[in-house]
């Protein structure tokens, strides 16, 4: 298109049509449609399936820590093989984060390149980690002082769910994720209930005296007070 107006400006008016209405045309190439191709297929382009069979019941330390936003560091000696497990896997975790915590379908919470140089060490160390993930080893662990992480009986529950879902021959990759997320649409629809309007009227604020009177166990009420924070919930 360039060599043939000269101008940047005709590249230029096809973008902004893809962008704003979905297609673009060209005599050369004919009709380019966004429709086509679908951003939910680059998500399930994987299997979750396998991430399950190598962290087991640890998934849903990942799965808990994707649902609070926690920082997660996935280590291993290739950087070919961060980047495919991070985009395979966060939504996945670009593909297996996004597959756990599928409502939110974001892989922008994704940084799988990092050299450690100096400042880039320095930035680390000022993310407060949470989840440190280890290829090599399959191994999935929490820092001592990741309080948000502490796990109870809902997320065995979790965990349990998708072990189950994941080692069922029957069920495709699409069904194990539409298992976790229906998983996660009910641990959303538990927290309605200490749920309320905002003053301002625009949003849903948490309760914490209507929670804590519910007396869950610890581990779950901590779990759903920082989930309410990762959604944004809380009183300011």
């Amino acid at each position: 298109m360039y060599l043939k107006h000269g101008s940047p400006v005709k590249m230029m008016e096809s973008y902004i049509a893809v962008l704003t209405k979905g297609i673009c045309q060209s005599e050369e190439n004919g009709s380019f449609l966004s429709k086509d191709f679908d951003a939910r297929k680059a998500y399930l382009a994987g299997s979750i399936k396998d991430i399950v069979s190598q962290f087991g019941m640890e998934t849903v330390i990942l799965h808990t820590a994707l649902m609070l936003k926690k920082r997660i560091v996935v280590y291993h000696p290739k950087i070919e093989a961060v980047q495919e497990f991070t985009r395979y896997c966060f939504w996945s975790l670009k593909r297996l984060c996004p597959a756990l915590v599928w409502h939110r379908q974001d892989w922008t919470i994704l940084h799988s390149y990092v050299h450690l140089n100096a400042d880039e060490l320095e930035a680390l160390q000022m993310c407060c980690q949470q989840v440190v993930l280890k290829i090599p080893s399959c191994d999935c662990s929490t820092f001592p002082e990741a309080e948000a992480m502490t796990m109870g009986k809902l997320h065995k529950e979790i965990g349990q769910l998708i072990v189950q879902s994941a080692e069922d021959p029957e069920k495709s990759d699409s069904q194990v994720i539409q298992d976790i997320s229906l998983k996660t649409r009910e641990i959303f629809t538990n927290l309605e209930p200490f749920s309320e309007v905002s003053g301002d009227g625009k949003k849903l604020v948490l309760n914490i005296e209507a929670l804590k009177q519910r007396r869950f166990p610890p581990a779950t009420e901590n779990f759903l007070y920082h989930l309410a924070a990762a959604e944004q919930m809380l009183k300011i």
